[in-house]
């Protein structure tokens, strides 16, 4: 009597197979919609997908808190109780680490991958910056720092018309539990605790942001406008708005602007994420040095006042040579960039 041997296994491949060609035919609908949309929706979904990132990222990062920090800690946040304490510290850079991701980083690999599809090169993260051209950018991170200190005094001194006092008054409040809130979170004793700072404000908000405002936002509007510069100083705006300090937002809308016209003249996102990580990374570490003595802490406001005008002045000048030498030195790379619809 003889044997049969039944194939189970070929129903199994034939039902992987027609999943596959169904995924296929979803990832060319979806590609085909998108590659289709006009800059406006573009900007619309993006402000979706940032938003609904935020929120699964929150709510799987608040299930993974309770067991960690307790529950306890996670209400007296909430409830603005002893928001300042140790713990509660620890808790608070966790949202923030958290919020980093969920908020700057992944969104734009999404939005590349459904607008354009080769996330490296919409993205513009193909293409390395010459060596030349990071140590010009490290240089100028570094020389930047007194004229930005002097537009954030200039900034920081503007008035609103007196009718707007109640809304002054308002900012300035808000604005102080800001200032208070980053001098917790940079406070530390130990070497660990600093390289720690760096991590979560220099080095995540370094590509994050990059990424977001001028790896899509810029994108976006400079497409919208057709100019590079239009999208440029749009996405600066932006970018200085969204951090809700309004008595630094002149500065850090310069800043965006130097970035955007790094990634422009160079092709290349890897030299407006070394500027961003230079200038919060002399920051964070400008103020671990001056909790140990290392430092003057008329360091931080060199440039702003007295003297210091004088250095604001060699800064600009510096600046401006650094820049002329780095959109030469991309020259190339300048003259073929083309933002991609």
């Amino acid at each position: 009597m003889s044997s049969i041997s039944h194939d189970h296994s070929q129903p199994f491949t034939t039902s992987l197979s027609q999943l596959f060609i169904f995924a296929q035919n979803i990832r060319k609908m979806l590609r085909a919609i998108f590659k289709e949309m006009k800059p406006f929706p573009q900007l619309m979904f993006a402000i979706f997908v940032v938003v609904a990132s935020f929120i699964v990222f929150m709510l799987i990062s608040l299930v993974v808190a309770i067991p960690i920090f307790g529950f306890e800690s996670m209400m007296s946040i909430a409830g603005g109780i002893d928001v300042f304490s140790g713990e509660n510290i620890a808790l608070l850079k966790y949202f923030q680490v958290v919020q980093s991701v969920g908020v700057f980083i992944v969104p734009p690999f999404i939005l590349a991958w459904l607008y354009y599809g080769k996330i490296a090169e919409y993205l513009q993260l193909n293409k390395t910056a010459t060596t030349q051209s990071v140590l010009l950018v490290l240089i100028l991170g570094f020389s930047a720092i007194p004229v930005i200190n002097l537009f954030g005094e200039l900034n920081a001194n503007m008035k609103l018309p007196e009718w707007l006092s109640g809304v002054e008054n308002w900012i300035k409040t808000r604005e102080e539990m800001a200032a208070e809130l980053t001098e917790k979170f940079l406070k530390t004793d130990s070497f660990g605790g600093f390289l720690f700072n760096l991590f979560m404000i220099a080095f995540l908000p370094a590509i994050g942001e990059e990424l977001l405002f001028r790896g899509v936002v810029q994108r976006i509007f400079s497409n919208w406008t057709r100019s590079l510069h239009w999208g440029i100083w749009i996405a600066a705006a932006l970018f200085s708005a969204l951090h809700f300090q309004f008595y630094g937002f002149i500065p850090r809308m310069l800043l965006g602007v130097m970035f955007g016209y790094l990634l422009v003249w160079s092709g290349s996102m890897w030299l407006p994420i070394i500027a961003h990580f230079v200038n919060n990374g002399v920051a964070v570490t400008g103020m671990y040095l001056i909790d140990k003595g290392a430092i003057n802490p008329e360091f931080e406001e060199i440039g702003s006042s007295g003297d210091g005008i004088y250095f604001s002045v060699v800064s600009i000048a510096v600046v401006a040579l650094l820049l002329w030498l780095i959109k030469r030195e991309n020259a190339p790379a300048a003259k073929e960039q083309r933002y991609l619809q």
